[in-house]
């Protein structure tokens, strides 16, 4: 019978150690990568702007005794922007876009809105990322050829503006023209009297492709092909 000698079993001690630490250390490292995507993912997370809502916003309306029909102007604290889902390395992430160059005009007829137009300039929105600001502005929206986002308003919102502290929420039918590309979308809206004017906030769903939008896909980031546009207007009477 053969017996190994303790010094034959050296190298295969080492041999054991060495395979250890190495697995160790890529174990260690698997760990540490989705330790780090999952705080990367947290931290954008909680950088996403709310969806917008009257209810958050508005303020003791001057208007509650006024005849409220006539020519209205957009301007002031509104804000528009996107709000999209990526994946990044596996993870999660919302992201929000804004910009406060909101401009526009509309019409009132009693409790109805009888036309509305709204312009958003687009390669002013911005997220906390410039570097994802620049690619949507230069490859995505191509903002030098196609500098606005337009809404119109198709058909009239009836019994759409509430009186004293009360809100509507009521469905807007119109067309938004985004990347040189029109399409008809409906709009979710919320309106409110808000201190000298109306707020009113809203969400439309929208799929990039039918923009001729490219959504990024980057390998270790990809965005999803549908996102949508989020805003919060304030329009004054202008008599």
């Amino acid at each position: 019978m053969t017996s190994s000698s303790p010094r034959g079993n050296a190298p295969r001690r080492k041999a054991v150690i060495w395979i250890s630490v190495v697995v160790g250390v890529a174990v260690l490292a698997v760990v540490g990568t989705v330790i780090g995507t999952s705080v990367y993912s947290d931290t954008e997370n909680a950088k996403a702007s709310a969806t917008p809502t009257v209810a958050a916003t508005r303020e003791p309306s001057t208007l509650e005794t006024q005849t409220l029909s006539g020519d209205w102007a957009v301007g002031g604290d509104s804000e528009a922007g996107y709000r999209l889902h990526e994946v990044l390395n596996g993870s999660d992430v919302t992201v929000t876009g804004r910009t406060k160059s909101v401009s526009g005009s509309a019409k009132v007829d009693g409790t109805a809105i009888a036309a509305a137009t709204i312009q958003v300039q687009v390669g002013d929105i911005t997220t906390d990322s410039e570097q994802r600001d620049s690619y949507f502005r230069d490859s995505a929206l191509d903002t030098s050829a196609f500098p606005t986002a337009t809404f119109t308003l198709t058909k009239p919102i009836e019994d759409a503006v509430p009186t004293g502290t009360a809100t509507k929420k009521v469905e807007a039918t119109g067309d938004l023209t985004l990347h040189g590309v029109t399409k008809p979308v409906t709009a979710a809206l919320e309106v409110g009297l808000s201190g000298d004017g109306v707020d009113i906030s809203g969400t439309i769903p929208l799929t990039f492709a039918d923009f001729n939008v490219q959504a990024p896909n980057l390998g270790f980031v990809k965005v999803d092909d549908a996102g949508g546009v989020e805003f919060l207007v304030h329009a004054t009477p202008q008599q």
